[in-house]
């Protein structure tokens, strides 16, 4: 009797342990075990009509935290678009950027919650050239202007240098 005791609870504890998933089907159980079996090509296409369009990649339908890196593309962006704005006209003169000669910073896009939202954070030295009035006379200008920090949503509160 008493090894059938501790026969019993020998099987008991090891029912209960890490491997629970390798486990024998005893009579019983609640339900059966899952029988794996071999999707179709329908299977696939009825799934993916099934659910609906998930923004940024294909491995995260659940619309998670996934971040893209838009460094390169931006920086280029941005540099392209300040010097297009090309001369601006004023009551005393004209200015121009001349070149961007530093444009260092980041620029991403978040898919959070399968809602898109974009983020930068920039560093801007530009380049201005110009002609001003000053006295009845024209004179040739150039100079700098430091944009230390720029970034999404702070745009307000924008600082710059002119040198």
């Amino acid at each position: 009797m008493a090894s059938e005791e501790a026969e019993k609870k020998q099987e008991e504890q090891q029912g209960a342990s890490y491997t629970y998933w390798v486990r024998q089907v005893k009579e019983g159980d609640a339900a059966p075990l899952p029988v794996p079996r071999k999707l179709t090509p329908d299977d696939i296409i009825n799934d993916s009509n099934s659910q609906p369009p998930t923004l940024g990649s294909l491995w995260n339908k659940a619309g998670t935290w996934e971040e893209k890196n838009l460094h390169k593309w931006a920086s280029d962006r941005i540099k392209e678009l300040l010097i297009s704005v090309g001369s601006l006209e004023f009551p005393a003169g004209k200015a121009e950027i001349s070149d961007v000669s530093k444009c260092a910073g980041d620029a991403f896009l978040v898919t959070v919650r399968n809602k898109k939202r974009v983020g930068y954070t920039y560093e801007l030295t530009l380049k201005v050239k110009g002609e001003w009035t000053i006295r009845e006379e024209k004179k040739t200008v150039k100079g700098h202007i430091d944009i230390p920090e720029f970034s999404f949503g702070e745009l307000d509160d924008l600082q710059a240098d002119l040198k």
